[in-house]
């Protein structure tokens, strides 16, 4: 009886050691996608992309001048309304990232937070990523700005994304984004609350050259909107241009239409319009360092 009962416990364990080690090399082999985007930026927005942990991460942005102006200011590269960013991030635990930036527009203090809870995998047991993005922002400008009735809290606006990326393949890939921006403050005749569809994407042609897009579409959706008709709903924002990526560093240099560098300024305060020829070059430098 002893032996039987030790065969079957033999047995056992060899079929549960068995079956452990092949689902431990499933789950070694079934490891997310590499690179499906550079870096954790595509222009403007955010993409899933989050470095290792400890990864301390710097960002410049940049936005000239309207190109409507034409050799005037050289199509807006020495215009006075060029807006800048400055940016720092880094990844406190897997997927997690926290982020601090301050723009020239407005002086915004922004902070923000990104976490990436679904990765695409290589064998596709995980088709696609998924993304969560917020940050709250503190504008600088005087107190006057705010109306005669001044508030501290008139100041903070904020911005929260779901975002679904996939790398189609080796070449392309592809993301989409449901967004809502809140401001705190507003003038007459302009919402408080937002809500904006996102679809941007990139197409490599080589191993370190891409070209990368955006479309950021603020909806009119009346169930959330304090006017009466949308006689002053901001417009939307086109971007398109050329990346490179060295590992380290990843730069990107493009056309968009929003002079906004946060994101609830791009989707609320856009009044330009890409179709008229409402747009400004631009530039975007990442640069990574491991701890």
């Amino acid at each position: 009886m002893k032996k039987t009962i030790f065969s079957f416990v033999f047995i056992f364990a060899l079929l549960a050691s068995a079956f452990s080690q092949d689902e431990a090399e499933q789950k070694e082999k079934d490891k997310p996608v590499r690179d499906p985007w550079s870096n954790g930026m595509l222009i403007d927005q955010q993409t899933s992309f989050i470095p290792e942990v400890r990864t301390f991460e710097s960002v410049i942005q940049h936005r000239f001048g309207s190109i409507q102006s034409s050799m005037s200011d050289i199509y807006g590269i020495f215009s006075p309304g060029a807006n800048l960013r400055l940016g720092f991030n880094y990844v406190i635990l897997k997927n997690v990232q926290i982020g601090y930036g301050l723009t020239k527009a407005n002086m915004y203090n922004d902070f923000n937070l990104k976490w990436t809870l679904l990765e695409q995998t290589r064998e596709n047991k995980m088709p696609i990523s998924v993304t969560l993005y917020g940050n709250f922002a503190i504008s600088g400008n005087a107190d006057n700005a705010f109306g005669l009735d001044y508030l501290f809290a008139n100041r903070i606006s904020s911005f929260a994304q779901l975002i679904v990326g996939r790398k189609v393949s080796d070449a392309i890939s592809l993301q989409t984004a449901v967004s809502f921006s809140h401001y705190n403050w507003v003038n007459v005749g302009v919402d408080h609350d937002i809500i904006a569809w996102h679809i941007g994407g990139r197409v490599k042609f080589s191993p370190q050259s891409s070209l990368v897009f955006n479309f950021d579409l603020p909806l009119q959706v009346k169930m959330i909107s304090e006017q009466r008709e949308f006689t002053n709903h901001p417009k939307s924002n086109l971007s398109i241009g050329y990346e490179v990526s060295t590992g380290t560093h990843a730069f990107q240099f493009f056309l968009a239409t929003a002079p906004g560098l946060i994101a609830q300024d791009i989707v609320a305060n856009n009044k330009n319009e890409w179709k008229n020829g409402g747009l400004a070059f631009g530039f975007l430098i990442n640069r990574f360092w491991g701890f």
